[in-house]
């Protein structure tokens, strides 16, 4: 290194330092109320060195339990960090005052050095005013609980052809899920059908998704907490993170125009089927003045690739793992099926309301392992107070998705798969919480999730209808038993583990051989 870059290196951790100092000093003297219980801060640094690098929302939770707090208050570097750990904290600030708990924090490292600024449900609101309100309005209409019932064909077509795909390989329970998730994600935003293995689209979802989850834990990188850190140069002592972002970043270009200019071009040779972007080309050139763009779409449909690439597929997994945790659900859950199917036909959407035990067990899926286990942070641009507690401006606020799922005073024995918590008499509880926190808080809660628990309910449905889930067993007959860990990602995915999934019955491989042939079943 040259005898410039070391001086220029001195100068900015010089710079820096001062900036912080300055800043510190004034939060301090604005400060009127206490803030809320946390770990004792260091001087400058404050917390930073108390987040672990992995499972920060267990971290979280332990120490809601130690100062009796869900709210708690954190310093990283001099930003201010608020932590909810109830579903009580979190509706009264996220929900109830949504209007000023609405917007995301800059995310310099994800957003700015990544290239995911197109992705809405990380988009900073105040920034972009009327375009991230169209975005939300094309989103939020085009997702709604009955808008999306019309995508209902060709989710079930996706799932069985994940039947026919598994009962080809079962052991590649997972490689057929990233391609189910796949299949569905590219039918109803881009109308494109993607290839039974080696699919394009599947790989680049795959391998863009995942720097994003590992980059989307709030507090992995210094940057998010000093975005002055963007400007340093590359070549710099620790800036590993500006090499990463840059490789990255082309992998998040390519999940918004890649399939998108597919789309444009059946459009243009008159091939397009209906979906989410060619509706919206559509009514863009009848329509003309409408209230988006071109790039409204751009942005939307890079959103629900990203959200359908990893999320469901994590839900998916985690229910396996529950059937291996819990057998006696499992066979509770394929008596109702076959009392209502009858072993005729393979289960559809009018059933869903006929088969509580299914619809609990989807809900212990989302709630048990749940895929996000900290939600897409939100930012306070103005200061507020709760509690008797000074919530200072321009805190990062972050719902504790795992504490708030797993309060053993709302779901007993949290750590437990057991569907039944959601069920008294035969009938689901209305008494007992959905798991709704699963899907984000307030308006920036998931605007597709109506198709995503569509999803997830006929998927699962129609696997227990076909297959039976059971532990693996080594060469010498012993069951191979599951860690059900998982990784320390932005979105929970399980670690490796092997299961064996074999058909119920003949019945059951003849009904899913019938999906092939066009044709329903039953």
């Amino acid at each position: 290194m040259s005898t410039v870059q070391t001086l220029t290196g001195a100068r900015w951790i010089a710079g820096l330092a001062v900036v912080l100092v300055l800043y510190r000093l004034y939060k301090h003297r604005s400060r009127r109320l206490p803030l809320p219980p946390g770990p004792k801060k260091l001087p400058l640094v404050g917390n930073m060195f108390d987040i672990p690098a992995v499972h920060t929302w267990e971290t979280y939770m332990a120490w809601s339990n130690e100062y009796n707090s869900d709210i708690l208050h954190l310093d990283l570097a001099g930003t201010s960090v608020i932590v909810l750990s109830s579903v009580e904290a979190a509706d009264a600030l996220l929900n109830k005052r949504s209007a000023i708990y609405s917007d995301r924090p800059r995310f310099p490292m994800v957003m700015e050095l990544m290239g995911w600024s197109f992705n809405v449900e990380t988009q900073v609101r105040t920034h972009l005013g009327d375009e991230w309100r169209a975005h939300r309005r094309l989103l939020t209409q085009g997702f709604t609980a009955k808008a999306s019932a019309k995508y209902r064909p060709k989710q079930l077509a996706a799932t069985h052809e994940l039947l026919r795909r598994i009962m080809q390989g079962p052991d590649d329970f997972m490689v057929h899920f990233r391609h189910w998730a796949a299949d569905i994600t590219m039918r109803v935003t881009y109308g494109i059908d993607v290839q039974p293995v080696n699919d394009p689209y599947v790989s680049l979802a795959r391998a863009a998704v995942a720097p994003l989850s590992i980059a989307g834990v709030p507090g992995k990188y210094l940057v998010d907490s000093l975005p002055i850190l963007k400007y340093v140069p590359s070549w710099f002592p620790g800036a590993g993170f500006k090499r990463d972002a840059a490789r990255w970043s082309k992998l998040a270009r390519q999940m918004a125009d890649v399939p998108l200019a597919e789309t444009k071009r059946q459009i243009e040779l008159g091939i397009a089927p209906s979906s989410f972007v060619a509706d919206g080309f559509k009514a863009l050139k009848e329509r003309g003045n409408t209230y988006y763009t071109e790039n409204t779409l751009r942005a939307m449909a890079g959103t629900l690739y990203v959200g359908g690439a990893d999320t469901v597929v994590s839900a998916m997994a985690s229910f396996v793992l529950g059937m291996l945790a819990n057998p006696e659900a499992q066979r509770t859950a394929q008596a109702e099926i076959d009392l209502v199917t009858q072993g005729k036909r393979l289960p559809n959407f009018e059933d869903e309301a006929v088969m509580p035990f299914v619809a609990a067990i989807v809900k212990e899926t989302l709630r048990w392992k749940n895929v996000l286990p900290i939600a897409v942070p939100h930012y306070l641009n103005v200061a507020d107070e709760f509690r008797g507690y000074s919530i200072p401006a321009n805190s990062i606020v972050i719902g504790n998705t795992w504490a708030i799922l797993h309060d053993e005073t709302v779901y007993p024995d949290p750590y437990e798969f057991k569907p039944e918590r959601f069920l008294s008499d035969g009938k689901l509880n209305t008494a007992v919480p959905n798991p709704e926190a699963a899907f984000g808080f307030g308006r920036r809660a998931c605007p597709g999730k109506h198709m995503a628990n569509a999803s997830v309910w006929v998927a699962i449905a129609s696997i227990l209808a076909t297959f039976d889930i059971t532990k693996a067993v080594d060469k010498d007959g012993q069951e191979i038993q599951p860690s059900y860990e998982f990784d320390s990602g932005f979105i929970n995915n399980p670690l490796p583990f092997k299961c064996s999934i074999q058909p119920r019955c003949e019945n059951a491989e003849t009904l899913v051989a019938a999906t092939n042939q066009g044709r329903c079943v039953g």
